[in-house]
């Protein structure tokens, strides 16, 4: 069976989803794990609370007899009812006005990483655009200083890499992935208690005061959610700017569409090159997948690049249409669906939307490298570097 995990398919796994979709809906590759490579499929069980994560009931497959607790983003691992309780407390603080109110802000943000981009000339764009944009947004709703924001930096990159099965990191990795949550939670432990004391209009401010029917979360749920956000706020968004460039590139007659309606550019950019390619879910009781029962237990990793690649659910599903989504009748998987959609999901549209449009109407860009370095990480599809040349319109 393909490897889609092989790093030498990492700049192009497209060809190799292809094969696994039109040899069936579900495959096997041992220890209780299966890859579903199918839209309808990966569709169907992200809403299906027949599957979950499995960690509190003790049989998640992919880190058996690991304590979620000590995991990256933790409330993401969590199953029905302690996760409706936490999305409900955390959706009250983190509100589409909170992320709207953050729009002139990630306006000047983009605009001056712009002109610094453009005096320079010559950037490499992850660095100068794709990293900061997010990070500094992610900071500035969470009420971190401005002095931290490069240590954040350095713990996401760290916290991000320790997303990976522990099988695939070296000891160096998984050390520095436990250093980065622990300080992580050292940091945000202090915030929390300044912000009880003096609080502010930040999202952390927030989730300190939020209660709903006398709930409130505690101290270690908020820590939880601020290393969520740190992730889900940062590295993706950071992975969708710098690929989304790469294929603007390798597509220019769709930048030419992109500013008359660069949401849902934003889509497309998403379906194309599927930023969190591989999420897992566990079978909490006997399920049916592809005519094949599947006991409790049972781990899946939804191909959720292949998915978005899928001629069963997109038309010509391998070409960049960024007015695709004007008429399509299914929406792009990125974001997951059902009761793990990305609650993120509006703050990345709208970061990588303003990025998109103001890098498409202000500059002329050219990408400097046929064949760009992409991380090694496996859950996380994203590039190390993007070298670009920058000039302004007339």
């Amino acid at each position: 069976m393909i490897d889609v995990f092989d790093p030498s398919l990492r700049a192009n796994p497209f060809d190799a989803y292809r094969e696994l979709r039109d040899a069936g809906p579900v495959h096997e590759t041992g220890f209780g794990i299966h890859l579903v490579p199918r839209y309808a499929d990966c569709s169907a069980i992200l809403a299906d609370p027949a599957w979950g994560h499995g960690y509190t009931a003790g049989i998640n497959p992919f880190r058996p007899g690991v304590d979620p607790a000590r995991l990256p983003g933790s409330f993401l691992l969590l199953d029905p009812p302690e996760h409706g309780r936490l999305r409900s407390l955390v959706t009250k603080a983190f509100t589409m006005r909170a992320v709207e109110a953050l729009r002139p802000r990630v306006s000047e943000i983009v605009d001056g990483l712009l002109d610094a981009a453009l005096e320079a000339g010559e950037v490499d764009l992850v660095r100068a655009l794709a990293f900061p944009v997010p990070l500094t947004t992610i900071c500035e709703l969470l009420g971190v200083p401005v002095g931290d924001r490069e240590t954040f930096g350095e713990w996401t990159a760290d916290i991000s890499r320790g997303l990976d099965p522990d099988g695939v990191l070296s000891d160096a990795e998984k050390a520095a992935r436990e250093i980065a949550v622990d300080d992580f939670a050292g940091y945000f432990t202090e915030l929390i208690a300044f912000r009880r004391d003096h609080p502010g209009d930040d999202l952390l401010s927030g989730l300190v005061a939020v209660e709903e029917s006398g709930d409130r979360l505690t101290e270690k749920e908020i820590i939880d959610i601020g290393v969520l956000l740190l992730i889900a706020g940062h590295e993706t968004t950071m992975n969708l700017i710098s690929s989304g460039v790469l294929a603007l590139h390798r597509n220019p007659d769709q930048r030419k569409i992109l500013p008359g309606n660069p949401g849902l550019a934003v889509e497309e950019l998403l379906r194309f090159d599927t930023p969190v390619p591989f999420p897992t879910r566990t079978a909490m009781e006997d399920v049916e997948i592809g005519g094949r029962t599947l006991p409790r237990g049972t781990g899946v990793v939804l191909l959720l690049g292949s998915a978005n690649r899928d001629p069963e659910a997109f038309d010509d599903p391998d070409a960049l249409d960024l007015t695709r989504f004007a008429e399509a009748k299914n929406r792009q998987l990125a974001f997951s669906h059902g009761p793990h959609f990305c609650l993120g999901a509006p703050l990345a549209r709208l970061e990588s939307a303003m990025t998109f449009e103001r890098l498409c109407t202000r500059t002329e860009f050219t990408v400097l490298t046929e064949e760009p370095v992409y991380r090694p990480s496996v859950s996380m599809r994203g590039l190390a570097t993007l070298p670009v040349s920058l000039r302004r319109k007339p």
